[in-house]
């Protein structure tokens, strides 16, 4: 069963003491972050980390992210740290963005899936850094859900994907921004970034502006850009020269699929589907819809961050009713709505007509 939300400084204190003798015993934990739950088992134990990839159905060479407990602990974990490595990590540590850098000795392959590189983070949750600091290592963790899936942001989500499957769930409340991180290579004369987040381009280039020497300040901008705006083929050779979690074609997918559409085109799109006998459902932005009675819908947000904290409930909500298909009214485009249009075109990849 989940460990409840703790209530007091004792009930913390009993959760997280069990979650470590888990951790250490090579059990299977799924923890708290201000993104989504992640699937933790520890980082240095090959076979607990396997356990990971046997209860999501993940393929074995998508690596994992190993959570730590701050920029000080970088250094334990990569055989090389930048400049920027760390100015990035003491300016957004803890929050959701992941560093890829080149990985240390003690990083065995089932964390990286073989590659010379390991992906570090330290989350931003107090449960799960309390227990990053009592356990005294790294937790390996993807999403706690099925591979492919929508990402869970509460515990009764990775319950209702993994049942007893995991060994233990540690209940820290719904997950704040609701979105994974964002994801950042420094392991060539460029940065790159592998998956927008919460964290967006501008604030990475003001950071890496300030960092003097390291030849990463000219060429950010040309290459976060054009990086966000391939075709798809030159995407997948680029997402290929660094094999990074969460970045293939299609991903974040509800069980229905997913088709996006603009606001003008709903009704008649709607209409459509009604007549040829299917069971659609509905997700809106801002504005209430006008619907059918019998239309399952959900409504989000119209800020960015709104609309990501709430995405992956709403899409489980609206799947949970079963329709045929979930038609979804497209987002803004804007800068602050990268990561959001990210998830949602690959949530919809073969998705949609």
């Amino acid at each position: 069963m989940p460990i409840s939300l703790p209530n007091t400084p004792d009930e913390t204190d009993t959760h997280l003491s069990e979650a470590v003798d888990r951790l250490r015993g090579g059990g299977v934990v799924a923890i708290p972050t201000e993104t989504v739950y992640g699937l933790g088992a520890d980082a240095e134990n090959p076979a607990a980390v396997r356990r990971i990839f046997a209860i999501k159905g993940r393929p074995a060479n998508h690596p994992l992210i190993v959570h730590i407990a701050g920029a000080d602990r970088l250094a334990d974990w990569c055989s090389e740290l930048p400049a920027a490595a760390m100015a990035l990590a003491e300016r957004f540590w803890p929050g959701p963005l992941t560093l890829v850098l080149p990985r240390a000795d003690r990083v065995p392959d089932a964390v990286t899936g073989g590659q010379d590189t390991v992906a570090l983070r330290a989350p931003d949750h107090s449960l799960t850094l309390q227990l990053l600091e009592r356990f005294g290592g790294g937790i390996a963790a993807p999403s706690a859900n099925r591979f492919g899936r929508v990402s869970p942001t509460t515990a009764q989500h990775v319950r209702d994907d993994l049942g007893d499957a995991v060994d233990l769930v540690l209940d820290g409340g719904p997950c704040r921004i609701g979105l994974e991180s964002t994801i950042v290579a420094l392991v060539g004369p460029r940065p790159q970034l592998l998956r927008p987040g919460a964290i967006g381009p501008e604030a990475l280039e003001e950071v890496l502006a300030e960092v003097d020497g390291t030849g990463w300040r000219k060429g950010w901008g040309e290459v976060v850009g054009p990086a966000l705006e391939m075709p798809s083929e030159q995407a997948g050779a680029a997402e290929a020269a660094i094999r990074t979690p969460g970045a293939l074609a299609a991903h974040y997918a509800p069980r229905a699929p997913l088709e996006l559409v603009a606001a003008e085109a709903l009704r008649p799109r709607l209409s459509a589907l009604l007549d040829h006998g299917e069971r659609p459902a509905c997700l809106g932005v801002g504005e209430r819809l006008s619907l059918p009675a019998e239309t399952p819908f959900a409504l989000l947000p119209a800020d960015a961050a709104g609309y990501g904290a709430g995405l992956y409930a709403a899409l489980r909500a609206l799947d949970a009713a079963q329709p045929d298909r979930i038609l979804l009214i497209a987002p803004p485009t804007g800068p602050d709505w990268l990561a959001v249009n990210d998830r949602l075109r690959r949530a919809a990849h073969g998705g949609g007509r």
